[in-house]
């Protein structure tokens, strides 16, 4: 994600300011195709934290907090603007993802509550149901993230968290599956993040350190960073360009 954030700001400003030229135009796009990876990575541990968290409310309640902080340093970091409300960050997008696994749970709840106090409700109908609430809720949260926030990663972000919470006993195919999915809709860029089946092969299900306040932190803190960083660029640009032009107007 740092790499990815890097280079959509202060690389590609170097580079609408003419620097750099076809070198650091392929260094953009490495940069970019390695943060591709980062974005599959939230989803698997958003999913894994819904299944073990104690609290499915708190941990839905830290994601909007964050969502809202991390919102201003992203538009100035990807907007040049300090709110700018047709690009929302990700933390959104996995926010929306979360509420989909949660609204299906408490429909499901109700669904089985049906099942149980009547016996003339077939099998057949209960499963139907069940269906109809789990696409009805994705449908929804996906053109909320589409249409309303517009997320980053949009509706193909929501599904491949939905991929992901659904295929879930097989990791390694939940991810690939979700992955894929965020390539056909996002673009083929997405797909070099199924590299990260490497490390992922190496996860033993276990919780580790806790350190989950400094990774909801990092993102408003990186988007901050990038922000500097370009407000940096700039100025080495226009003193660039101010060297160049006077180099120029002495040779004539």
């Amino acid at each position: 994600m740092l790499i990815d954030h890097i280079a959509a700001t202060v690389i590609l400003q170097m580079i609408n300011n003419g620097i750099g030229g076809q070198t650091l135009i392929d260094i953009y796009w490495v940069m970019r195709s390695i943060g591709r990876m980062a974005f599959p990575v939230f989803c698997f541990l958003l999913v894994e934290g819904f299944k073990y968290t104690h609290s499915r409310e708190k941990y839905a309640a830290r994601m909007f907090i964050f969502a809202l902080i991390s919102e201003i340093p992203f538009d100035l970091a990807i907007n040049n603007t300090v709110l700018e409300f047709k690009s929302n960050n990700v933390f959104f997008t996995l926010l929306l993802g979360l509420a989909c696994h949660h609204s299906a749970l408490i429909g499901f709840k109700s669904v089985d509550k049906i099942e149980k106090a009547s016996s003339a409700v077939k099998w057949f109908f209960v499963t139907l149901i069940r269906c109809i609430v789990m696409v009805s809720v994705v449908l929804v949260m996906m053109i909320i993230a589409e249409f309303v926030l517009c997320c980053d990663y949009g509706a193909a972000g929501v599904g491949c968290i939905v991929m992901m919470y659904l295929l879930s006993s097989n990791r390694d195919v939940a991810f690939a599956v979700a992955v894929i999915l965020l390539g056909l809709f996002s673009g083929t860029i997405e797909f070099f993040a199924l590299f990260m089946l490497i490390p992922l092969r190496y996860y033993n299900g276990k919780r580790g350190i806790s350190l989950k306040y400094v990774f909801y932190a990092f993102y408003p803190v990186l988007s901050f960073c990038t922000v500097s960083g370009m407000q940096a660029c700039y100025g080495c640009c226009c003193s660039h360009l101010t060297e160049l032009q006077t180099t120029i107007q002495m040779g004539e």
